[in-house]
C-alpha cells in the first residue's frame, strides 16, 4: 500500500513542477529522519532553488499552496529549511490497507534474463557457489513480485578446462572408461560429485608437479570440442551426472531454474563463428600480425578502456593464434544471445520436472513442436562474483563495439564479493587449521586445492544443528515432522544469512550465528511468523473465527484506533513490503529486503509484548489488534517467500 502512496504524491508532485518550472525528475521523496515529521519528505525545493533564484523555503511554500489537496494526505507542511512534509490520513490510509485497495501490482512489459548458479559440471557444489544462487534466485524472486517476467538461466560450461582436467583424470590417473564410469555412477555406495571433488585435487596437485602432463588437458579439451573419441563421451557421463546433482542440491534451497543453456550447443551450433563474424564485420576485433599477440583476433584497447576504466594500451585477446577461442569472446557470443542479436538459438527438451516445473536444458538436435522460446531479453543480469567484472566489462564494451548500445547499458553485472568461514566453523566442519588461521577472523577456502566445504554438507550440518534445538524444544512431535521443521529452519538460516549483508561485503559463515534464534537472523525472522500465527491458531482453538474487519472496522473506527502513535507506526512498517522490494529492485541489493525483514519482526515483537490480543476487553480495540496481527503475518510470509524462505509450523 505504502508504494501506491509514494507513487501517486511522487507523479503529482512531478506533474506540477514539469508544469510549473519546466523541470524533469526532480520530485523523489526521502523518509524523515523523525517520524513526529511525518511519513514521507519532499525535498524538491532544494532542487528547484539554484535554477531559480530563491530560497528553498519560499519555493517549497509556493508548491504547497499551488498543490492544494492530495487524495489520501491530512497535510502538507513546510519544515526546516525547505523540505515538505506529508502527514497521511491515517483512517483513510488504513481502511485501503484493510481492504487491499490497489494491492495487485502491475505487469512490467518486457523480458528480464537472470543468469545465475553457473558451477562448473566437474564437481560438488561448494559453499561459494551457494551465494551464487541464494543471490541471484532472490533477485528473480524481488522481480516478479514487482510485476517483471523473468527468465531464469543456469550457464553450463560442460567443454571448459574444469570438466577437461576430471575427465583426464578419469582417463590417465585412474585408467577407466566411460562404461567404468558409468558403472561408478550406478554404485549405491559413491557419491559421485564427491568423488570428482576428490580427483579434481589429486589431478590440480598432479599437474603441479609434473607440468609435462598439462598436455592431458589439452587433448581433452579438443576430443571434447570436436565430439570425437572416448573422453568425450566422458565428459557428457560426467557433466550430465554432475548437473544432475548440482539441480538436486539447488532445489534443497528452492531454487529453480528455467534453461539450462550449454556451452557445448554454443561450439556445435557455431554460435561464436557467427558473433566472429559480426565482430570482423563492424571492426570491432582486428587479426595483429606482430608483437606479443601475434596471430591472435583482438579488441583494440580503445574499445574497452572506459567501459573497464582501465588504464591499458593492451589490446584484448579475443582469438588465440592457435583459433581456440577465449572465455570472453563466447560470453560475447552468448549475451548476445540472450538479446536476440545473434540470429541462432538453440532446440530445446526437457531436463526434468520439480514441484511442477519444467527446467529445460539445450540441445543441438531439432525437437518435436512446442518447446518453450527462450533468451530475447530486454535487460540480462549476470550474478558473477566480482573478480570477473573486468571481463564482464569487456563484454558489455563487445555489444558497444557492435553498435549495440541500448543492450549494453542494459547488461548488468550483478557482483558480490567471497564466502570465507569463520575459524569456529572450520573446526565445526573437521578443517584443521594452523594457530595462525585460528586467529584470522575469517578463513578461504579452494576447491582446486580440495580445501572446501561442499553445499550439501553445510546444509546437513546445520539441519543436524537446527534438529538439536527442535528436539529438545517438542520431544513429543513426530520425527519425521521434526526433520521437516529443522530442515525449513536450516534452510532459512543459510539464506538469510547469505542475503543479510550487502553484495560487496565478504561473508565469513558462521554456524552459531547464523543459527541463533536471537538477533538479525532467519530463525528470529520465522520466530516471529509462527509467534503471529500461534495467536491466531489460539483464537481457532477457542473455537472463534476471525471477524470481518472489512465490516467490523470502518474508517471511524481506525482512525480512532490510529490515533495511538504506536499503532500507527507499526502499522506503517507493516505496510511497506512492498516498497522495500522495489528499493532492493532499484539498488540491486536483495539485503534490503531482508533487513526489512528483520525490521518488521523486531517492530511485530514489541507489539506482541505490549498488547495481549486475546485478552483485550474493549471489542473493537481487540478486533483491531486481531486484524494487525493477521496483517503482521500475511506481509512477513510474503516478505520471507521473496527471500525464499519458509515458515515452520513451529520452533
Amino acid at each position: 500500500m505504502f508504494h501506491l502512496i509514494e507513487k501517486q504524491i511522487s507523479e503529482r508532485v512531478a506533474e506540477h513542477v514539469r508544469a510549473r518550472y519546466n523541470v524533469e525528475n526532480v520530485a523523489a521523496l526521502e523518509q524523515p529522519k523523525q517520524a513526529s515529521f511525518g511519513e514521507l519528505a519532499i525535498p524538491v525545493a532544494f532542487h528547484l532553488a539554484r535554477q531559480l533564484k530563491q530560497a528553498p523555503r519560499a519555493i517549497a511554500g509556493q508548491i504547497v499552496a499551488d498543490l492544494g489537496a492530495l487524495e489520501g494526505v491530512s497535510a502538507l507542511e513546510v519544515a526546516g529549511n525547505g523540505y515538505i512534509n506529508v502527514r497521511l490520513d491515517r483512517g483513510r490510509y488504513a481502511d485501503g490497507v484493510l481492504k487491499g485497495t490497489g494491492e495487485s501490482r502491475e505487469k512490467v512489459p518486457g523480458k528480464i534474463i537472470v543468469e545465475h548458479t553457473n558451477i562448473n559440471p566437474n564437481k560438488a557444489a561448494h559453499i561459494g557457489h551457494l551465494r551464487n544462487a541464494i543471490l541471484g534466485d532472490t533477485f528473480v524472486r524481488m522481480l516478479r513480485r514487482g510485476g517483471c517476467n523473468v527468465e531464469v538461466q543456469n550457464y553450463i560450461d560442460n567443454t571448459g578446462v574444469q570438466v577437461a582436467d576430471v575427465v583426464a583424470g578419469f582417463h590417465f590417473l585412474e585408467t577407466k572408461s566411460a562404461a567404468d564410469v558409468e558403472q561408478l555412477l550406478r554404485d549405491p555406495a559413491v557419491r559421485f560429485d564427491y568423488y570428482c571433488w576428490d580427483l579434481y585435487a589429486r589431478v590440480s596437485t598432479h599437474f603441479n608437479g609434473h607440468p609435462e602432463d598439462l598436455a592431458w588437458r589439452l587433448n581433452t579439451l579438443h576430443e571434447i570440442e570436436h565430439r570425437t573419441g572416448d573422453r568425450a563421451h566422458l565428459a557428457a557421463i560426467v557433466s550430465n551426472a554432475i548437473v544432475g546433482y548440482h539441480l538436486a542440491t539447488m532445489q534443497r534451497l528452492g531454487i529453480q531454474y528455467d534453461v539450462l543453456p550449454r556451452e557445448s550447443e554454443i561450439l556445435h551450433l557455431k554460435f561464436w563463428e557467427t558473433a566472429f563474424e559480426q565482430l570482423k564485420a563492424r571492426q570491432a576485433i582486428y587479426f595483429e600480425t606482430e608483437g606479443k599477440n601475434k596471430g591472435c583476433w583482438v579488441m583494440p584497447a580503445s574499445a574497452f578502456k572506459e567501459q573497464t576504466r582501465e588504464d591499458t594500451e593492451d589490446s584484448k585477446v579475443i582469438v588465440r593464434s592457435n583459433n581456440t577461442v577465449t572465455y570472453v569472446g563466447k560470453d560475447i557470443a552468448y549475451q548476445l544471445w540472450k538479446f536476440g542479436l545473434l540470429g541462432k538459438d538453440f532446440f530445446y527438451r526437457p531436463w526434468k520436472q520439480v514441484d511442477g516445473h519444467t527446467v529445460y536444458v539445450s540441445t543441438s538436435d531439432p525437437q518435436p513442436a512446442g518447446a518453450p522460446s527462450f533468451g530475447h531479453g530486454d535487460s540480462v543480469y549476470n550474478v558473477i562474483d566480482s573478480r570477473q567484472s573486468y571481463l564482464q566489462d569487456v563484454v558489455v564494451a563487445g555489444l558497444r563495439a557492435l553498435g549495440y548500445d541500448q543492450q549494453a547499458n542494459r547488461s548488468i553485472h550483478f557482483s558480490y564479493e567471497m564466502v570465507a568461514l569463520s575459524p569456529r566453523t572450520c573446526v565445526e566442519l573437521g578443517i584443521e587449521l594452523s594457530e595462525e588461521d585460528k586467529k584470522r577472523p575469517y578463513v578461504e577456502v579452494s576447491g582446486r586445492k580440495g580445501l572446501g566445504v561442499k553445499a550439501d554438507d553445510l546444509i546437513d550440518k546445520l539441519i543436524e544443528k537446527a534438529l538439536e534445538e527442535v528436539d529438545a524444544r517438542h520431544p513429543e512431535a513426530p520425527a519425521a515432522e521434526r526433520r521437516t521443521v529443522a530442515t525449513q529452519i536450516a534452510v532459512g538460516a543459510l539464506r538469510y544469512f547469505m542475503l543479510k549483508y550487502t553484495r560487496n561485503s565478504v561473508i565469513a559463515f558462521d554456524f552459531q550465528e547464523a543459527l541463533s534464534f536471537e538477533g538479525e537472523t532467519g530463525p528470529y525472522v520465522q520466530y516471529t511468523a509462527v509467534r503471529a500465527r500461534n495467536i491466531l491458531r489460539k483464537l481457532a482453538e477457542r473455537g472463534e473465527q476471525l471477524p470481518d474487519f472489512a465490516r467490523e472496522l470502518d474508517a471511524a473506527a481506525l482512525q480512532r484506533q490510529l490515533a495511538s502513535e504506536d499503532f500507527w507506526q507499526l502499522l506503517l512498517i507493516a505496510s511497506k513490503a512492498d516498497s522495500a522490494v522495489d528499493r532492493a529492485i532499484s539498488s540491486g541489493e536483495p539485503a534490503h529486503v531482508a533487513k526489512y525483514a528483520f525490521q518488521l519482526a523486531q517492530a511485530f515483537n514489541n507489539f506482541y509484548h505490549g498488547y495481549p490480543v486475546l485478552t483485550e476487553e474493549n471489542r473493537e480495540k481487540r478486533i483491531f489488534l486481531l486484524w494487525m496481527t493477521d496483517y503482521f503475518r500475511a506481509q512477513l510470509e510474503q516478505t520471507l517467500s521473496v527471500l525464499g524462505i519458509f515458515v515452520p509450523d513451529y520452533m
